[in-house]
């Protein structure tokens, strides 16, 4: 997802946002594609005491499950874990649209929806990219560059539109998703941060 109007370079002074950036753009990673050896390695050596700071630790059990998932597992079984529980023959265990967990269909009006909204505030799908933009990781790219941005009230109104209405039955599906095993870790780390951001909007309304 690209923002024309916004600043890449933004300047950021709260540690709070900064973590919250770094978790919508890694979890947006981990949902597009198996992760590469480079990023397996970064997460098998991560410093989970400083994640761990992150919201009073209340994610504190979701940063070591992640950390010796990316441990056990090699490139080739992450690959094919994300075959089985993303892509499938037909579609995979977990089907990464809001659209889907909205209506049990895809491209249906909340993608519709979605695409009104992003087009108010300046968003459009990377050429490279060819999935509908309510995937998942669209979505949180959505969301860190929304952080990024600043704009408290935009991040609330977007989140609660397009990812809070079914971003948590997601996560469940994830970690209970047969074929998960790196995964199930994953979907762990993104519904207790969700939760939490959903809780943030909830508190500021």
């Amino acid at each position: 997802m690209e923002n024309a109007a916004m600043n890449a370079h933004t300047n950021l002074t709260d540690q709070d946002d900064l973590l919250r950036i770094e978790i919508y753009n890694m979890l947006a990673h981990l949902c597009r594609q198996a992760p590469e050896q480079s990023v397996l390695e970064f997460l098998a050596n991560l410093d989970v005491d400083t994640a761990q700071t992150f919201q009073r630790q209340t994610m504190a059990s979701a940063w070591p499950l992640l950390k010796l998932a990316a441990q056990k597992t090699t490139l080739l079984s992450v690959e094919e874990e994300y075959q089985d529980v993303f892509i499938g023959i037909g579609r995979g265990e977990v089907v990464p649209f809001g659209s889907w967990y909205l209506t049990g269909s895809l491209m249906e009006m909340p993608l519709a929806y979605l695409r009104q909204d992003l087009k108010q505030m300046g968003f459009e799908r990377a050429q490279s990219v060819i999935e509908p933009e309510d995937h998942i990781s669209a979505l949180l790219e959505v969301m860190a560059m929304l952080v990024e941005g600043g704009d408290e009230h935009l991040q609330q109104t977007f989140f609660n539109r397009h990812l809070a209405p079914w971003c948590e039955k997601f996560c469940t599906d994830l970690k209970a998703a047969k074929s998960a095993v790196f995964y199930t870790a994953v979907g762990e780390l993104a519904w207790q941060f969700l939760t939490i951001e959903k809780t943030r909007f909830l508190e500021s309304q």
